[in-house]
């Protein structure tokens, strides 16, 4: 089988692990990631606008925003890296690529803690997105330049033991979620 028939298949299996969490607990429960984000007040922040079942951050996000500058990422093509627009709780916002919510007016900021959404991790590390690679190029990228703190958000029952990774897959520093927070 090969890298990505074994990827596809453990996308698979992860999303319909986090279907099921995402029905029996809702949106989930950010209080463990207000924790993590309490220590870095201040420390611009990227979070997410949650699609489909994804734990929900928005709380969290609301938090950091009376301390200092959060973002949500926007996609400006496939094959770049991200970008972050500056989001305000209340912000007017309109769909973006791949239907993201992104802020009407966009006023760039970088992060230097990223909250990633993701299908699958594991306690080493290593994240399973979506496929398209955007979080790998955009923590490559920041981390070329200073440190980027990379935060997996994610409901517990989306840990795999074995995930199939390459070596452009960016690892993550931490995953928190709506159990603990896992510091690889």
């Amino acid at each position: 089988m090969s890298l990505e028939d074994r990827k596809a298949a453990a996308r698979k299996a992860a999303f319909a692990r986090r279907k099921a969490a995402h029905a029996a607990r809702g949106p989930g429960d950010a209080g463990h990631l207000s924790q993590v984000l309490a220590g870095y007040r201040g420390v611009p922040v990227s979070g997410y606008m949650p699609i489909r079942t994804e734990i929900d951050p928005m709380p969290s996000m609301e938090e950091a925003a009376a301390h200092g500058r959060v973002c949500v990422p926007v996609i400006e093509a496939k094959g770049l890296p991200l970008r972050f627009a500056r989001w305000e709780p209340g912000s007017e916002m309109v769909e973006g690529t791949f239907g993201a919510l992104v802020p009407r007016d966009i006023e760039w900021v970088e992060p230097e803690i990223l909250i990633v959404p993701l299908v699958a991790f594991s306690r080493r590390g290593g994240r399973l997105g979506y496929g398209g690679g955007f979080y790998d190029r955009t923590l490559e990228m920041l981390r070329r330049s200073r440190a980027t703190l990379a935060v997996g958000f994610a409901f517990a029952a989306q840990e795999a033991d074995d995930l199939p990774l390459e070596p452009t897959d960016q690892p993550l520093d931490l995953i928190v979620t709506e159990r603990e927070v896992i510091e690889v």
